[in-house]
């Protein structure tokens, strides 16, 4: 399995994975592969990255900017990160993830944000600062990772994209 930005011959499998993977998602709109076409279209979509294997897509992960307390901190909010069901549970989410974040690392941002279970995303160093608020998520699931020393406070906005719905 290789890990690679995505190109334009991708865009069709990142929306088939994205449908596929939040289906029956409990915590699901089934919005999310709008939300990646959304992000692309505004040039908001900053990494995104498909998971390949055999010269077959199977997972997708996306990164762009969010404004914290109305500025740009060099903060990436993540999501969504997709893979097809059956190629679930065998470490792709994790790689892709693992991946952006060095990525955006060595680009020199300073932190991301996403909305998730915690008992996944600590894993990764990701965890909820009171500091930081995302409104209308329930504290718990609204997790951050510093990735330098400063950490803003302040309500945290995701673009416009993320309300998409169509």
């Amino acid at each position: 399995m290789i890990i690679r930005p995505e190109t334009p011959a991708d865009i069709d499998a990142i929306t088939e994975i994205t449908v596929a993977a939040f289906t029956d998602h409990p915590f699901s709109q089934q919005t999310e592969q709008f939300i990646v076409l959304a992000l692309r279209a505004a040039g908001t979509l900053s990494l995104s990255l498909v998971a390949e294997d055999w010269g077959r897509v199977v997972g997708h992960v996306a990164f762009s900017p969010v404004r914290i307390a109305g500025q740009d901190p060099g903060w990436y909010g993540v999501g969504p990160v997709s893979v097809l069901p059956e190629r679930q549970r065998q470490g792709i989410g994790q790689a892709l993830l693992r991946e952006g974040l060095r990525q955006l690392k060595a680009a020199g941002a300073k932190g991301c944000a996403l909305v998730g279970p915690a008992e996944y995303y600590q894993r990764f160093g990701f965890r909820n600062i009171p500091e930081l608020v995302y409104e209308g998520i329930p504290q718990e699931y609204f997790l951050v990772l510093p990735l330098g020393d400063e950490v803003p406070s302040g309500v945290v906005v995701f673009h416009e994209g993320f309300h998409a719905t169509e």
